[in-house]
């Protein structure tokens, strides 16, 4: 594995942990809020989200 991997992934883990340790209560809404989301459209969240990802590493990486 790249040695890049893990600390990628450490800071992912803490960018999601940011959300609920500073903002508790308008975290707790946008989770309650994509729990109303029907499945398509969850999937069209995560596309959008893997899409953006994809583009902001490439555009780093060039």
């Amino acid at each position: 594995m790249p040695e890049w991997f893990w600390p990628a992934v450490a800071m992912v883990v803490i960018l999601e942990g940011l959300g609920p340790l500073c903002f508790p209560n308008r975290w707790k809404a946008y989770i309650q809020e994509l729990s109303r989301l029907s499945a398509s459209q969850l999937r069209q969240v995560g596309g959008i989200t893997v899409a953006a990802g994809a583009i902001l590493l490439c555009w780093l990486t060039a």
